[in-house]
This record gives C-alpha cells, structure tokens and sequence, in this order.
C-alpha cells in the first residue's frame, strides 16, 4: 500500500497567497468599473440638464423676437395706414434694437442651422442677448417666409388662411397652391419663423424654430 507525502507547509502557504492576489485584483477591476459607471452616468446626466436649461433660455429668444414683430406690425405711418414696416431688411441700429430679414433665407447645399449661422451673423441678420445665469447666450434671427421683400402677396409668400375662427397654414408660395375653397386671407398676414441658437457651458448647443404669424 502506497502513501503520499504531505505538501511541504511553505508551499501550501505561496498557494494561498498567489488566490488572494487574484481574488485582491478582481475586486480592484470591479470597483473601478463601478467608479467609472457612477461617473458617467452623473456625467450624462449633466450633460442633459445643460441641454434642458439651453432649451429653456430659447424661449426668451423667442418671447423678444414675437414682441418685436408684434409692436412693428401695428405701427402706423402718419395718415393712420399701416407702415409697411415689415416689408423690408432690418438692420440694428438707433432706430431699431432688433435685425430682420423680409425674405426666406434657408440652408442649402447640405448646409445646417449651425455651420450657416457665423454667415448670417456676418451680414448683421442675428440677434444675441447677453448671458442668463446658467451662462446661455441665446441668439435668434426673424425671417419672413416669402421669396422677396415687398408688398406680401400669396404668390410669393407663406400666408395663413381663416376658416370658421380657426387658423391653418397656408401653402403659399412654397408650393404655389391656390387658396382652398371657402377659406378667406386675413389682410397682409404673414407667417415669420424664428429661429433662436443658445449656446451654454461644455459646449452645449441648441436650436429651436417657431412660426408666428401677424
């Protein structure tokens, strides 16, 4: 009958050693993964509050430039007519504390919002406003949707039609349809977009459009 010899003492105790490094090391990766889940999921949730809070501040962009269209649709020149103050190009100046554009002026050619803006901010077409709190900087531009400064006509711009008290949005000049049947056009209406650009902390960026019409 064969015996076996027990280990050495000294080499069952370089076994355990060798197992508690392993099991020292895996808990070390665990908890580091852990640490860097914990850190971007804060990192992602401030990213979104940053987002939210630029998207918030947009709509004083837009308040300022509906308040301006507004008051500039209503004056009146000096026989108690309209002035036809929305008629043409707006530049910032002392008369005028806003800049607008009397035609439709989109992207093209695979040009965004973003990379047009520093273009329409050379020709003196944005509006910016100083930093809130949060540290958004809001910047907007007025257009009016029709092809050419003027005199509004349906055939070159976007006008609203009224049926029954309710407002839709008119085809007009984009696709040259003729007014809908029992609908009438309210006297030189005009729809207006907004478009309003907030840039915030980390680089955060937003765009927000609205349609108005007066």
């Amino acid at each position: 009958m064969s015996t076996h010899a027990p280990l050495p003492a000294h080499r069952q105790h370089g076994l355990v050693l060798i197992m508690a490094l392993i099991v020292l090391a895996a808990m070390t990766l665990a908890a580091i993964g852990l640490m860097r889940s914990v850190t971007g999921s804060n990192r992602v949730a401030g990213n979104l509050a940053f987002q939210q809070a630029a998207l918030q501040s947009a709509d004083v962009g837009i308040q300022r430039a509906v308040a301006w269209l507004e008051q500039r649709s209503r004056e009146q020149d000096g026989y108690g007519g309209s002035a036809n103050r929305l008629d043409a190009d707006v530049k910032i100046d002392a008369a005028s504390p806003i800049a607008y554009v009397a035609y439709r002026d989109d992207p093209v050619n695979g040009q965004t919002w973003e990379t047009k803006w520093p273009a329409m901010a050379a020709l003196g077409q944005v509006n910016t406003l100083p930093a809130d709190a949060a540290g958004n900087t809001v910047s907007y531009v007025i257009h009016r949707l029709c092809m050419e400064p003027g005199t509004p006509a349906m055939a070159r711009c976007e006008m609203p039609f009224v049926q029954k008290g309710k407002v839709t949005r008119a085809v007009g000049a984009s696709k040259g349809a003729p007014m809908p049947t029992g609908m009438i056009q309210p006297p030189d209406a005009v729809f207006y977009r907004v478009t309003v650009r907030v840039a915030g902390p980390r680089n955060t960026s937003g765009l927000v459009q609205a349609i108005v019409s007066f």
